[in-house]
């Protein structure tokens, strides 16, 4: 799936520029464009000459790197480390999308009943067990809790 979401990238209603275009588009220099794609800020699509085509979301994201640096004074690692975080918030929403949406349909299945599960403040400590026997029948550091009360397994 392409970064515009449809499979092996864009579709043919995207509007699509030549890095001349996009640059005048964008107001910048076509040099600064093809740094940023160097950089890793902006990836436009590639052509099978290589030559860089810039979408309509290309030229929004180019204008905000402008606006980062030169209004709120972002370095560009700066204005990347946001890029990609904002990239993995967009991901993270999608996803909680779809897992909402997965919870959805398995509460209709189930007819919507979720069962309650009681808050504990106990707290388990897990040890090892050990192969020599402390003379009881079972193994030391096993069958009793933390409070010494004897556990469910020893029941």
């Amino acid at each position: 799936m392409g970064k515009d979401g449809v499979p092996g990238g864009r579709d043919d209603t995207t509007a699509v520029f030549m890095i001349s275009v996009a640059a005048e588009l964008a107001g910048m220099h076509a040099q600064t464009l093809r740094t940023y794609d160097r950089l890793g800020l902006v990836t436009p699509h590639r052509t099978s000459g290589g030559g860089r085509r810039y979408s309509s979301r290309d030229v929004e994201l180019l204008r905000e790197i402008q606006r980062l640096s030169q209004e709120e004074g972002v370095n560009l690692a700066g204005i990347k480390r946001i890029i990609d975080l904002s990239n993995q918030v967009d991901a993270l929403r999608a996803r909680v999308g779809e897992l909402t949406e997965e919870l959805d349909r398995s509460r209709s299945r189930r007819g919507g009943e979720l069962v309650p599960v009681p808050r504990t403040s106990a707290l388990v400590v897990w040890q090892p067990r050990r192969r020599r026997s402390d003379g009881q029948g079972r193994s030391e550091g096993q069958g009793r809790s933390s409070e010494g009360q004897q556990r469910p397994s020893d029941a």
